[in-house]
């Protein structure tokens, strides 16, 4: 008789197979949370790679990227999030850094350099960081910091002590280096040598005939060749919803007995007495003083005792100053007249002599005169106010899923559409709002409105409707900037052909200055500068010979150079000896830097580096 199978054995395969998507939804499960760990930068995956024995932590690494970001944005001037920084390379450098670092470790380690605690505690101590009130070590500051970066001591301490050692080792490698008398005076040479020289810059009126004017076929044509200058570029449609100051100050009340209120405290702004912009010298006695005077008197000038108190101008001067403000000196100064000298005068610091520079008249402004800025005042501020109590309105209104049209009908804001291009300042009002600039470089089709103040109290939300391609503006629309930029084209090419013209005139023998006026430059150096021409001038002046003729063209510029000298670098001096100095210092800093990058290439070469790209996308990724 066959056997009935039991329960179990009926469940056995199903359990294997139960088993097995237990295990691999656990396998997953791990898999996920690894991005998890790594985003606490706790848990079980610690390190990014390593340099021989010495890791490369997730810690460390999310703190350099972290502190290289902020560093970045403050250059900029803006704030940027981890992932735009990728797109510098910001990682790279980051963790080349810690590369470099590790390598030093790990040969520190090797070779058994470092140091002991006495020499870690000195460092301590004289860290700003850890200082307390009475600019002594405090311990409460020092686990402060810690606890803000996510350190223990321990961890602190070792790293500072790997700090010293890898000084120890670099101030090693770089120590020593001199930089060869040959490479000084070759940089010396160039870089003091001097160009004199003279430039005919020619304009439209250098030309034989004036340019013509264009025909419809050549605008036509020039169109066509140059359509990239008459497209307009992709833009972001957003409308937006806004409720702005300016927009509501002037129907705001205004109370008259408020204003003369303000206009009487604010007084001193609008009724300003009698002024003078004065220079005090002040002796040390009365009879320095006198004699002071006689010597003035005696036609001595005024800025001759001042050297000889050992003074300069900026030292003694006042700047404008009331009667009163000048105390007992007061009557004496206001009855002397401009440019005169009064005194010697009683001060709290001695007798002195005062130089009238300038007499400031009294000026007053009405009360009537003064409305109208009050009132603006007044104005202004009640509609920053009344804009602050509809924010909540409005955030109201947008969470609870209005349109930005609601917010014009309920919450009476304004609203408009424009394409926004951020290379381009628009002329619409809003987009001088950097924070509108700002959020509307960042809005995204599927974002949610949000109420956004602006800098002056107003508030504004946007949407992003489209993104307008790049295309061509119309021939007919764009017909004034094609003839304008037809005629910059032509003028140009003219020009160039009159100063080749000219060129092969002053090669056969012509003076420059019969050509037109001339201006002589008769010293320049190589990183010298001309105003109102092109940056390659100068570098153009220098790859010339002397006695040569050559034509520079820039935007909106065309000129014939003649070199008239060429002026080798002075030899002796203060001045030669202190930039020779400085040079020897450069290139031994440049060389000391490249033996470091070799030594530290060597080392990590030599050791080995291992990272895990992986666990990098996942801290990235983590980041905000």
């Amino acid at each position: 008789m066959a056997k009935t199978p039991d329960h179990e054995d009926v469940k056995r395969p199903k359990g294997k197979v139960k088993e097995a998507a237990v295990w691999l939804m656990m396998a997953m499960l791990i898999l996920g949370l690894g991005g998890f760990g790594v985003t606490s930068f706790s848990g079980g995956v610690t390190r990014v790679g390593s340099v021989g024995d010495v890791d490369i932590t997730t810690d460390d690494y999310a703190r350099a990227l972290q502190t290289q970001v902020a560093q970045f944005s403050q250059r900029i001037g803006q704030p940027i999030s981890t992932q735009e920084a990728l797109a510098f390379g910001v990682d790279r450098q980051v963790l080349q850094g810690l590369i470099t670092r590790a390598a030093l470790d790990n040969e520190a380690a090797r070779i058994g350099l470092s140091v002991g605690d006495e020499v870690v505690a000195t460092e301590l101590m004289q860290m700003d960081a850890f200082k307390g009130i009475s600019g002594s070590f405090d311990r409460d500051a020092y686990r402060f910091q810690l606890d803000r970066t996510n350190q223990t001591e321990a961890q602190f301490e070792t790293n500072l002590r790997r700090d010293v050692a890898r000084e120890l080792m670099q101030g090693a490698v770089v120590g020593g280096f001199v930089a060869p008398d040959a490479l000084t005076d070759t940089l010396y040479a160039w870089i003091g040598e001097r160009r004199g020289f003279s430039m005919l810059r020619l304009g439209e009126a250098d030309l034989a005939e004036p340019l013509a004017e264009p025909t419809e076929e050549e605008l036509r044509a020039h169109y066509d060749a140059h359509v990239d200058r008459f497209t307009r570029p992709e833009a972001k449609r957003i409308t937006y919803a806004s409720l702005l100051p300016e927009a509501i100050a002037k129907d705001m009340p205004v109370d008259d007995a408020l204003l003369k209120e303000m206009y009487e405290d604010r007084i001193d702004e609008f009724v300003l007495p009698e002024r003078r912009i004065v220079e005090r010298l002040v002796y040390p006695d009365q009879a320095a003083a006198d004699a002071a005077r006689a010597r003035l008197d005696a036609g001595a000038d005024f800025e001759d005792l001042v050297g000889e108190r050992g003074l300069t101008l900026e030292a003694i001067d006042l700047g404008d100053m009331t009667r009163d403000e000048l105390g007992e000196a007061g009557e004496g100064v206001f009855t002397a007249e401009e440019g005169e000298v009064a005194g010697p005068l009683p001060t709290d610091l001695g007798p002195a002599l005062f130089r009238v520079i300038a007499v400031l008249a009294a000026e007053e402004t009405t009360f009537d005169e003064a409305r109208g800025l009050l009132a603006i005042e007044i104005q202004t501020d009640a509609a920053r106010r009344a804009i602050a109590d509809k924010v909540e309105l409005v955030d109201d209104l947008l969470a609870g899923g209005a349109s930005l049209e609601d917010l014009a009908e309920e919450a009476q804001l304004e609203i408009a559409t424009l394409d926004f291009v951020a290379s381009v300042q628009g002329e619409a009002a809003i987009e001088g709002y950097p924070a509108f600039r700002q959020a509307a470089q960042a809005v995204q089709a599927d974002d949610y409105a949000e109420a956004i103040p602006l800098e002056d109290g107003g508030v504004v939300a946007l949407r992003l409707d489209e993104v307008v391609p790049a295309a061509p503006i119309p021939f007919d629309e764009a017909r004034d900037a094609v003839a304008a930029d037809w005629r910059k084209d032509a003028l140009a090419e003219a020009l160039a052909a009159r100063a080749a013209e000219i060129k092969a005139g002053i090669e056969g023998g012509a003076a420059i200055g019969s050509f037109g006026i001339v201006d002589v430059t008769p010293e320049i150096a190589r990183d010298g500068f001309l105003a109102n021409a092109p940056d390659n001038l100068v570098a153009d002046v220098f790859r010339m010979e002397e006695g040569a003729v050559s034509v520079v063209e820039g935007p909106g510029f065309v000129a014939v150079v003649k070199l008239d000298s060429i002026q080798l670098a002075e030899t002796e001096g203060e001045e030669a000896e202190t930039l020779r100095e400085a040079l020897a210092a450069q290139a031994r800093q440049a060389i000391s830097a490249d033996a470091f990058t070799a030594f530290t290439n060597a080392l990590t070469n030599e050791a080995g580096v291992t990272l895990d790209q992986s666990v990098i996308n996942a801290i990235h990724a983590s980041l905000p």
